[in-house]
């Protein structure tokens, strides 16, 4: 009989007539195969053509990268542009005011200010002032990032169609907002290929102890890509990478010889791309067991250094101490690395709030950008600092004058800053209106950002796709410009 599968050529299963040894003999080496094969299943395998699962770009890029690697700064919640970059005088001048209808334009509000009898714009409390040789407008919250403005492109026309967290978060993350779509990363290490032999190409780091929205897996998964494409999560326990260890009674010669005779297996078999791809992994699984402590192991860093981080730099799992991570994994040929922090969501009290985070994230954000220029890193290295969409112009809630206020998602405009890697600093780009509620010039859709990230990295994003499911699919989807204005 003859079974038929969605993009594979057909199988040719043996008869009834065949007996048990017949077929465990074509079924990869018999148990072996069979539970080399369930294994591949419970890690999450689908099944996808061999050529497009060896390599997404044979030579390695489209065109000479600007970029080598990227650290990306996701701020989760939506940090509020119009408390930290986007000044914006009229605006507090114009504060207990009803938001135009013609600013507005009809646009939908959240249902947790869409039924508010009143929509007070408030300006923001925190003073603002220019830094540098450039004259960036920032906030009295950011005095370290200010003392690197002229590094740093402030991309202040960004925008979204996503207006909720979940949603937002996945678009900025993959591209789309739905779920199940593969993560920049894994379009990367799809793309280029692996970047190290001793730690995975694509790392993910999340700020402990913090509240908002939850940060699932599939924000670095590999969606319909190879599963080997996922990110690679470090925590800040005692086992950066869980299962990484051996268990108890396993002797690393022992697991030596477990993946020796694993190889052997394999190649008595003969070639299989995906079998071949997982035991690679794990022999990267068996190197990491000495990579990894390695990296994470601060011991070897010069004081200033650490204090150039801050205080929180010694303590593992904070932003400081996953920056100052993330400038290790990338002097040791980690391509991209993912950093995620959590409670920019200020619905309300948001003076003090964003204080707080401030307090966190700047120093270490500044710190980790001087690190690199420091060791002739920046140039190669991109930096993203970025939230998935902004925070509206008017209070959340009853405004009291010279009280506290809050302020709801904005997928209007927003801003995010990029340093390094090809990117022209000590600008800015785009433009809001006065009042900080629309894009006035210069827009950068979230599929132009991704276009241009890749760019940056070699990569022309109209022709890194991947089949699946009967059509090519790729991370700008069928969208998406280069933001030229912005590169060095």
């Amino acid at each position: 009989m003859t079974r038929f599968r969605r993009d594979e050529p057909p199988v040719v299963l043996p008869t009834a007539a065949a007996g048990r040894r017949e077929l465990l003999a074509r079924s990869a080496l018999g148990f072996g195969g069979l539970a080399l094969a369930s294994l591949l299943a419970g890690e999450g395998r689908t099944d996808h053509p061999a050529g497009d699962a060896v390599a997404g770009i044979p030579a390695g890029c489209h065109f000479a990268p600007r970029a080598k690697r990227v650290i990306y700064l996701f701020q989760s919640g939506g940090p509020s542009q119009l408390d930290l970059y986007d000044y914006k005088p009229e605006l507090v001048a114009r504060t207990g005011e009803q938001l135009p209808a013609s600013i507005r334009g009809g646009q939908r509000l959240t249902g947790m200010s869409g039924n508010q009898s009143s929509i007070p714009m408030v300006g923001s409390s925190l003073s603002f002032a220019r830094y540098g040789q450039s004259g960036a407008w920032l906030s009295e919250a950011l005095p370290f990032t200010a003392a690197v403005a002229d590094r740093l492109c402030f991309v202040k026309g960004m925008y979204t169609e996503s207006i909720n967290h979940g949603p937002g978060v996945t678009f900025m993350q993959s591209g789309s907002q739905i779920p199940g779509r593969p993560s920049i990363g894994a379009w990367l290490d799809y793309g280029l290929g692996r970047s190290s032999d001793d730690l995975p190409s694509f790392v993910v780091l999340i700020t402990k102890n913090k509240g908002g929205q939850p940060l699932m897996s599939h924000l670095w998964g590999a969606g319909f890509l190879p599963t080997q494409h996922q990110g690679v999560r470090f925590r800040s326990g005692g086992d950066p990478v869980l299962y990484l260890g051996n268990p108890p009674g396993v002797s690393a010669a022992s697991r030596r010889r477990a993946l020796d005779g694993l190889r052997a297996l394999h190649e008595h078999a003969g070639a299989d791309a995906e079998i071949a791809t997982r035991i690679a992994n794990y022999e990267l699984a068996f190197r990491m067991q000495a990579s990894v402590p390695e990296v994470t192991d601060f011991s070897d860093e010069p004081a200033h250094v650490i204090e150039r981080y801050g205080p929180d730099a010694k303590d593992p799992g904070t932003f400081a101490a996953n920056c100052l991570l993330a400038r290790r994994l990338a002097e040791r040929g980690v391509r991209f690395i993912q950093l995620y922090h959590q409670d920019w969501d200020h619905h309300g009290g948001l003076p003090g709030g964003i204080r707080g985070e401030c307090k966190q994230t700047d120093q270490p954000a500044a710190a980790l950008v001087e690190d690199l220029a420091a060791r002739g890193m920046l140039d190669e290295t991109l930096v993203v600092w970025g939230g998935e969409f902004g925070r509206t112009n008017y209070c959340q809630g009853l405004y009291t004058p010279g009280g506290g206020y809050g302020r709801d998602h904005h997928p209007r405009c927003f801003t995010i800053w990029m340093a390094g890697g090809g990117i022209r600093g000590g600008t800015s780009f785009g433009e809001t209106d006065d009042l900080g509620y629309n894009v006035a010039r210069d827009g950068v859709h979230v599929h132009d950002l991704h276009a241009t990230m890749l760019h940056l990295l070699g990569i022309d994003h109209e022709r890194l796709t991947y089949r699946f499911q009967g059509r090519r699919y790729r991370l700008t989807d069928v969208h998406g410009r280069i933001v030229r204005e912005i590169l060095a």
